[in-house]
């Protein structure tokens, strides 16, 4: 683990494989951190350069307590590039990592080889209801809320089956600074894409959880749609599935890059 620096403002990073092999960037969701992509990077690694980092608000990277935009979530995988001296990278962003990966392939296209956008969305829902739930989370706190986010991200059998990955997550969205959370959840408020996509010339793969209640197929479906030769691919879960369906998940990626 490393910890990269810019205007004061700092982001953890982790970087595993072959320095020679290609770059392939790693971005999570909204409440997690880079531990997320645990059950895949060991595998990923043998083919690629793999990085990860702790987007603002998350980890251990900077949390301020102030309005964030896709637009500050972007610049910062930018930063992140620069201090690694990388012109281009592969992407790979899941749920709120796909909105960022969504925002490169439009504004920094050449900062990017191909993107994997997986359980996204390129609109997230009436503003409305976005701010309950920062009201909420301002009122309550993330633990408060965390088993109603779990339920949503995780199909009842992996639950069942697997609970000490389910309490790994829970415990990533239970460390998540508030403000992060918050500040986070205003980015993806004010986030619209959808009439933008079809300018993406950025080779693109979109992965579908068949359960996903968190971002439901049909969202998917239409950043595939919108999305000029994109791949679709589905998988059978819910919103985590490089946690429910970590071998389909990095099989499906490494076909892809290849």
């Amino acid at each position: 683990m490393s910890v990269l620096t810019f205007s004061g403002e700092r982001f953890r990073v982790a970087i595993e494989g072959p320095e020679a092999a290609p770059p392939l960037v790693l971005a999570h969701s909204l409440g997690t951190r880079l531990e997320l992509w645990d059950p895949i990077v060991p595998r990923l690694a043998r083919r690629f350069r793999v990085i990860r980092y702790d987007a603002r608000g998350h980890g251990q990277s900077t949390a301020p307590d102030a309005v964030y935009s896709m637009g500050d979530l972007g610049r910062d995988l930018l930063n992140i590039l620069d201090a690694l001296n990388l012109p281009s990278a592969h992407l790979c962003g899941l749920s709120l990592g796909g909105m960022v990966g969504q925002w490169m392939a439009l504004n920094a296209p050449h900062r990017l080889k191909r993107v994997v956008i997986a359980n996204s969305t390129a609109h997230a829902g009436p503003p409305r209801l976005w701010e309950g739930r920062i009201r909420h989370i301002r009122k309550v706190g993330l633990d408060a809320v965390a088993d109603a986010v779990i339920e949503s991200w995780f199909t009842p059998e992996f639950r069942a089956a697997d609970p000490a990955a389910v309490a790994r997550v829970r415990g990533m969205i239970t460390d998540t600074p508030a403000s992060g959370y918050m500040g986070t959840s205003c980015a993806m408020r004010d986030m619209d894409f959808r009439e933008d996509l079809k300018r993406v010339k950025v080779p693109a793969m979109v992965i579908i959880g068949a359960r996903d209640r968190s971002t439901p197929p049909a969202w998917g479906d239409l950043v595939a749609a919108h999305l000029p030769g994109a791949r679709r691919e589905e998988l059978d879960c819910a919103h985590m599935s490089v946690v429910e369906m970590p071998d389909a998940f990095a099989g499906l990626v490494e076909d892809f890059l290849k």
